[in-house]
């Protein structure tokens, strides 16, 4: 593709940069931490420096393989697709950002991604950082806050007063899913595990199922559930849902049958970029309306132990990677 000439580029971005990229798809021993090239940008484009990044369970199914036919990667690929930095060179049709300028997003997952020191990303995807949020901070939030967004708030549409049940609450998508179902008024539910039962209700919750002690499927006129794990939890779920009840997924897609059982619907959600959102995630926190709940923090040479800790899927809230 054609590169076209920034309108600004300062003097001091290097030719090539660290990075950390996968070269087959496999196990965590194919993330390899080596020289990239720094990305070149389009006219429609900025190009950030990475302070931070995080890891989402997409970037290691991406690494094992599991969706290449559903996405158009090319290697070597740089995974991690979320990411908080500063603006240092704008593409000639870019207009309202400047050198310097703190941001974050949730970037096109079909390329080249933010574990790296540089990522060239649109201009239409990115939102100005929340001032409340550290580098860190800011670099949890766009993948997860955004997953949830878009399946409670566009997909499910979560009415005030409406039953909602959030499954694994403590994780880098229901943290923030609790939060925001509380901000549309409704009555959150969730589960977790026995010690993560005060951070849930820190976040909002208004009732707790400890899975290692109770069996959430014994709830009962459930408007909403929100399933972030798939398989004998989606399964399981619809009997918790009252006539007309919503099961939207990020998982895999929920069985229209069981749906038009009840009159209701079955949903699926595959976050997209939205700076839009971002902007009003980013208010919230600067608000103090959001919380932002950080597991761990990885520098970018270990990789491969976020992606193991990310595997286990007992991470509470996000795991973040160091940059710069």
């Amino acid at each position: 593709m054609q590169t076209t000439t920034p309108s600004t580029v300062p003097n001091t971005i290097p030719s090539s940069q660290k990075a950390v990229r996968i070269h087959q798809f496999g196990g965590p021993e194919v993330l390899v931490y080596e020289d990239a090239p720094v990305p070149t940008i389009q006219a429609d484009e900025v190009l950030v420096k990475i302070h931070a990044a995080s890891v989402n369970p997409v970037d290691w199914k991406v690494r094992e393989g599991y969706l290449k036919d559903m996405l158009p990667h090319r290697l070597p690929l740089i995974l991690g697709w979320d990411f908080a930095g500063e603006i240092v060179a704008v593409g000639s049709a870019v207009q309202g950002w400047k050198l310097g300028d703190a941001v974050y997003a949730r970037p096109d997952i079909a390329r080249d991604g933010s574990y790296a020191e540089f990522i060239a990303v649109r201009a239409s995807e990115i939102a100005a950082k929340p001032s409340k949020a550290n580098w860190q901070q800011a670099a949890a939030v766009p993948l997860a806050a955004l997953t949830a967004w878009q399946s409670l708030i566009e997909g499910a549409a979560v009415q005030a007063g409406e039953r909602v049940l959030v499954h694994a609450g403590a994780g880098g998508v229901g943290s923030f899913a609790i939060q925001l179902a509380k901000s549309r008024g409704a009555y959150v539910i969730t589960t977790t595990s026995s010690k993560n039962v005060d951070l849930v209700k820190s976040l909002g919750a208004d009732e707790v199922i400890d899975y290692t002690q109770q069996d959430f499927s014994q709830l009962r006129d459930i408007d909403v559930v929100f399933d972030t794990l798939g398989g004998e939890i989606q399964d399981k779920s619809w009997q918790t849902l009252k006539q007309g009840g919503r099961l939207i997924s990020i998982i895999s897609m929920p069985s229209e049958q069981q749906a038009a059982s009840i009159g209701g619907k079955a949903l699926f959600c595959f976050v997209q970029p939205n700076a839009q959102q971002l902007n009003e995630l980013a208010k919230m926190i600067d608000a103090d309306q959001l919380k932002i709940v950080i597991d761990s923090v990885f520098p970018l040479t270990d990789v491969i132990g976020a992606h193991a800790k990310s595997a286990t899927g007992r991470a509470v809230g996000k795991i973040v990677i160091q940059v710069a």
